[in-house]
């Protein structure tokens, strides 16, 4: 699992760290821990991480903006605020933060949030298997962006690139319909997590791809997009 600390006082960073390891060691788990100082340098050499811990109060950027551009990459990655002011963290909803940690941190909050942090990860860490003509591919299903149908050939578009696979696209819907893949037109099948915003017949997607919702499809589309995401309607 790869976590991501951005935390500009060192002293906090490292009791962070040393917090997941503790953890890691007592629980059977394994992290991959990166330490930022700043948010700039956090979004400057982003790659996706699996867990954010995040300092509201850092120099420059605050953890706040950098949270909300975050999300404009990357809808995936759990958040958890770490700050001295909680009242700040209670806008965290708007940045889909699971939770905050209220500075000094302590051990048995952390290691409870953690718990349950690790929870709605293993909840997302479900995969499927892509039939190849010579075997078949593993794909995180969080990681899958759009599948697409190209001159009879079924395309995964995932984070790492795109996938072949055998099938055809009325067959993948079937199965992964209850999953939030959401059919936009003929030619896409969609994962609702990666839907940055619809503009026009225009879905954007994280990737910074722009796929066609067709007119007829708009109306369902839109009304599956809302329900997926939570929302009682879209207006």
């Amino acid at each position: 699992m790869k976590i991501a600390i951005v935390e500009d006082n060192p002293a906090s960073a490292e009791k962070l760290r040393g917090y997941l390891r503790q953890y890691g060691e007592e629980n059977q788990k394994e992290f991959d821990i990166t330490l930022f100082g700043d948010a700039v340098s956090f979004l400057d050499r982003y790659s996706p991480f699996d867990m954010v811990f995040m300092d509201i109060e850092l120099p420059g950027m605050d953890g706040m903006e950098a949270a909300r551009r975050l999300r404009e990459v990357d809808r995936q990655a759990i958040l958890l605020f770490v700050t001295n002011m909680a009242r700040f963290a209670v806008k965290g909803y708007e940045v889909d933060a699971m939770d905050y940690l209220v500075k000094p941190v302590q051990y048995g909050s952390f290691s409870l949030k953690l718990r349950r942090a690790l929870a709605r990860w293993e909840q997302t860490s479900e995969t499927i298997l892509v039939s190849q003509p010579n075997g078949f591919q593993r794909l995180l299903l969080r990681e899958i962006r759009y599948l697409e149908v190209s001159s009879h050939k079924l395309i995964y578009h995932t984070t790492a690139g795109p996938v072949s696979g055998a099938g055809t696209l009325v067959e993948a819907e079937e199965k992964l319909h209850s999953k939030g893949f959401l059919r936009c037109n003929k030619c896409y099948l969609v994962n609702y997590k990666h839907v940055v915003s619809v503009q026009g017949s225009d879905l954007v997607l994280t990737g910074g791809e722009r796929l066609l919702i067709s007119r007829p499809r708009k109306k369902s589309f839109m009304a599956e997009l809302a329900a997926a995401m939570g929302c009682e309607n879209v207006l």
